[in-house]
């Protein structure tokens, strides 16, 4: 993990020297991504450290097979609305306009 952090680092100060524009974005979100995957290695199986396990630490069945029917039913209606949001207001603003 060490070295994949590292080498995340060293790509993102070589992209902000040229200059590019999406790539150093995906490159922190990336060292993000490792920062939180590194601190969930070294603190395997412990959610408190030395005190509650992930098995404790986790709901009954029924709560999660509970949780699971309403995201499989609120998180489509939610992508679908956004959706229909940017269609409805796509190309209402020009370039340049604005409050700056």
């Amino acid at each position: 993990m060490p070295i994949a952090v590292a080498g995340v680092a060293v790509l993102l100060l070589r992209s902000l020297a040229t200059r590019q524009d999406s790539r150093p974005f995906f490159l922190t979100l990336a060292l993000f991504a490792l920062s939180y995957a590194g601190l969930g290695i070294s603190m395997y199986p412990y959610i408190v450290p030395q005190s509650i396990t992930i098995w404790r630490a986790a709901a009954p069945e029924t709560s999660q097979i509970f949780m699971l029917f309403g995201i499989a039913v609120l998180v489509p209606l939610i992508l679908g609305y956004t959706g229909w949001a940017y269609w409805v207001f796509r190309g209402k603003v020009r370039a340049g306009s604005g409050y700056h």
